[in-house]
């Protein structure tokens, strides 16, 4: 269900995009804002450089980013460019631009290499381990972990990570659960294998990072060991946060029905096992479900139910039941405490376990493509060698010789290490082989981490890049999907004029319908055409250099001659021009739509011809969604199965009738088909809460609400009909079928929020966690970050200092 929710909410809410722009928290600092910072006391992580090698852009942007994640823990990330205010000590030496310092005051906790703090998780988890120094223990060794233990028996619960490389999203987790948990916990950190083997763990060569909780403050007798508790799920921030959860309630007691029983587990997404008990045998009921507890615990939520009150109406027939997360409570009778353990160690978790792999098989041949399908799929196919003999590899001496030399060169910079490129360089592969030999075309390569000279005098900061070069011609950027047949596409394009100067009647009657439209026909079916009174209207150059923009993503043609235009036009039957004008074609035997143009920059017009480029009745996909979205119309959607069915064939035919009258021209009738598209069968099933008989007709995005409302199944769809059903919605005579769910998006329980849970586990843990003789970091932190359960949280920063901030990593 939640796989679904995801995918629907990725194409629903494209419905009501909206652009939020995050500031950033990344601070510069002067010579005396520097010295200023010195003598507040509080934690910065700072570092110094001169901005003018580009090797260090990469560091830059990650810098930035852990601005943001830092500043929920009080710890200020601060840039100082040394080219301005010569810092002394910092701004000077070999060691200038490699190395970043962490300051409490004036004082360096801790100096880094910047190969060490490489990216946002390794910069934020080796601050956080360098702040709590003294409060997360790092031992080597099984007996300096048994030292640790001795002295937290009778005292506090130990939790132990061990952590195979530092620095990664691991890392970052558990350094961060230790500064939400660090009062209540003590926490051990390790890397070795020698403690591995002494928690048991038999495969040592595993590079996976671990968890356990360690139960020692209910051990009385230091000869005792602490009974262990292994997480086992992937070590990440939320796992975390769950798993101590399950760690503080192992037993519950409830006096209600188990359907009516709200507990913690169910929240977390965790099987509870329920027991009932018989005053008459309370405290063997008691002994039997701790016992359980025990036994299931991390893995399952425990509740003893009492019968001796009144609310609870189970049939004494069963005596247990248990509850899977997203189902109903199931009822049966407990014969032994061996029995349940069995049921749920080997058949309960285990078919939960399996359903979630085949979920999570599912979650990823159905999305599109994600950073982490992109990164399983690379690594995956990492022993695969790419062959590269269709793209060339530039360097510093052959790029400007190879891109002034051909028509068209086209240039992927990228990123071996990037996991996005190296997916999309076997797509580039494939349309560099399918161009092999066509003139004027040659596709290249540059390696940004070799030559990072090249890619920053093309001023290239994202990556995959592709740009497409000309002589004498600014280069192009490529902005369409990461994809062979867009690419491909794009290319073809690209090869035509842009626009094509028209300067005859015939001309004008090829590129609408003849010789040249059919050049490209596979490629688009849409021609537009700018008309003017002479070559030497204001709003021609505008046009023009509008063409360029588009080029390779439209097929644009210019006509610029007001008396041949008359005589063309009156022979066309029906049209009437009124100079300038944009006229568009879809194809042979399609009417003209004439559209008045006024004079506009090149960008407004290249915004005006994306738009009457769109299809009055559009199959709507992923990748053309946003264009028509822009258009801010209601929706009057059509849901079909097969488009060669009788049904869905009649259905769109009866939408067109009205559509072509005029009648629809306030909505924008479109259609999904659930076949090319089947994503819309979730987006369906999520408006209706079912999925009806297809063809099927729904209208969404009304300007009065968030309703959508289902055209009758028992009429006959028909363009009598939807107009009547139109009139009727309108007028209030039609009860919605469902509602758009809200796309405002924040934690789906309290349970999550870690600034909330910090402060309400310990109200004066800023206050503790810093001496004495070095507050306000923190303290100021808390003031400005605290949030309660009830209190709205919003997905981005806020202007307002003083309104709640999300934790970054949620």
């Amino acid at each position: 269900a939640h796989r679904i929710m995801c995918i629907v909410y990725l194409i629903a809410f494209l419905f009501s995009l909206t652009s939020e722009q995050c500031s950033s928290k990344l601070m510069e600092d002067s010579s005396q804002s520097f010295m200023e910072r010195m003598h507040t006391g509080k934690t910065s992580f700072i570092y110094f450089g001169n901005h003018v090698n580009p090797t260090i852009k990469l560091f830059m942007e990650q810098l930035e980013m852990s601005a943001d994640a830092l500043q929920d823990y009080g710890i200020s990330v601060v840039k100082v460019n040394c080219s301005k205010d010569a810092i002394a000590n910092y701004c000077t030496g070999e060691k200038l631009m490699t190395k970043a310092y962490l300051f409490r005051g004036s004082e360096v906790l801790r100096s880094f290499d910047i190969d060490t703090v490489f990216d946002v998780n390794a910069i934020v988890s080796h601050v956080l381990f360098s702040v709590l120094f003294n409060e997360v223990r790092y031992v080597h060794t099984p007996a300096e972990l048994l030292r640790v233990e001795s002295a937290a028996k009778q005292n506090s619960d130990i939790v132990v990570g061990h952590i195979p490389v530092l620095g990664l999203p691991e890392h970052r987790a558990l350094m961060e659960a230790a500064f939400v948990y660090g009062t209540k916990y003590q926490f051990v950190q390790t890397s070795g294998t020698l403690v591995l083997k002494h928690m048991g763990v038999v495969d040592l060569s595993s590079s996976q990072a671990r968890l356990w909780f360690l139960h020692c403050k209910g051990v009385s007798r230091r000869s005792d060991p602490c009974p262990s508790t292994p997480m086992r799920k992937p070590l990440n921030t939320i796992n975390i946060h769950t798993f101590l959860q399950l760690m503080e309630a192992p037993l519950t007691e409830s006096v209600l029905d188990p359907s009516e029983v709200d507990v913690v587990h169910l929240h977390l997404g965790v099987p509870v096992l329920y027991l009932f008990s018989q005053p008459q045998t309370q405290h063997l009921d008691r002994a039997t479900a701790q016992t359980l507890g025990l036994q299931l615990r991390g893995e399952v939520g425990l509740v003893l139910i009492h019968r001796d009150s009144p609310n609870v109406k189970t049939s004494l027939k069963y005596n247990a039941a248990y509850r899977l997360p997203q189902e109903d409570v199931k009822y049966f009778t407990l014969n032994s405490a061996e029995g349940v353990v069995k049921l749920f160690k080997e058949e309960l978790l285990q078919e939960q376990k399996l359903e979630n792999e085949e979920e999570d098989e599912e979650h990823w041949s159905d999305l599109d493509i994600l950073d982490d399908e992109v990164s399983e799929s690379v690594y995956r196919d990492r022993d695969l060698m790419l062959d590269l003999e269709s793209v060339i590899e530039l360097t510093s001496d052959t790029f400007q010789i190879t891109v002034t030399q051909d028509d068209i060169t086209v240039v992927l910079f990228y990123f071996k290490w990037d996991a996005v490129c190296m997916a999309f360089i076997q797509s580039y592969i494939e349309v560099a082989d399918a161009l092999e030999g066509m003139n004027g075309v040659k596709l290249a390569a540059v390696n940004c981490g070799e030559w990072t000279d090249i890619c920053s005098d093309q001023n290239v900061t994202s990556f995959p890049t592709v740009l497409i070069y000309r002589p004498m011609a600014a280069a192009q950027l490529y902005r369409g999907m990461l994809g062979t047949k867009s690419l491909h596409r794009f290319i073809l394009l690209s090869l035509g004029s842009s626009p094509y100067i028209l300067s005859s009647s015939a001309e004008v009657m090829s590129f609408m319908e003849g010789d040249l439209y059919s050049k490209h026909m596979y490629l688009t079916p849409v021609r537009v055409l700018g008309l003017f009174s002479s070559t030497h209207d204001m709003g021609v150059t505008s046009f023009e250099e509008a063409a360029r923009l588009l080029r390779g993503e439209s097929i644009l043609g210019l006509f610029a001659h007001k008396e041949m235009i008359h005589v063309w036009t009156s022979e066309v039957e029906g049209l009437s021009v009124n100079l300038p004008a944009l006229l568009v074609s879809r194809g042979p035997g399609v009417p003209y739509e004439v559209y008045s143009l006024p004079s506009s920059s090149p960008t407004d017009l290249v915004s005006l011809i994306k738009q009457v480029e769109l299809d009055r009745f559009p199959e709507l996909t992923v990748e053309n969604l946003p264009w028509y979205l822009e258009l801010g119309k209601p929706l009057l959607l059509l849901f079909i199965g097969k488009e060669d069915s009788t049904e869905s064939t009649k259905a769109l035919a009866e939408i067109k009738q009205p559509l072509s009258s005029g009648q629809l021209d306030s909505f924008l009738p479109c259609w999904i088909h659930l076949g090319r598209t089947p994503v819309g069968r979730s987006i369906l099933e999520k408006y209706l809460g079912f999925v009806p008989p297809l063809p099927v007709l729904v209208m969404s995005q009304l300007k009065t609400g968030e309703e959508v409302f289902l055209f009758p199944p028992e009429r006959p769809l028909m363009a009598k009909n939807i107009l009547q059903w139109i009139h009727d919605v309108e007028n209030g005579q039609e009860q919605p079928a469902g509602l758009i769910p809200d796309g405002k998006w924040g934690p789906p329980v309290p349970f999550f929020d870690f600034l909330a849970i910090m402060d309400q586990e310990a109200p004066t843990y800023a206050v503790q966690r810093a001496p004495k003789m070095k507050t306000g970091g923190r303290e100021d932190h808390r003031e400005n970050k605290h949030v309660t359960p009830n209190q709205k949280q919003t997905p981005h920063p806020s202007s307002n200092p003083q309104a709640p901030r999300q934790h970054s990593e949620l």
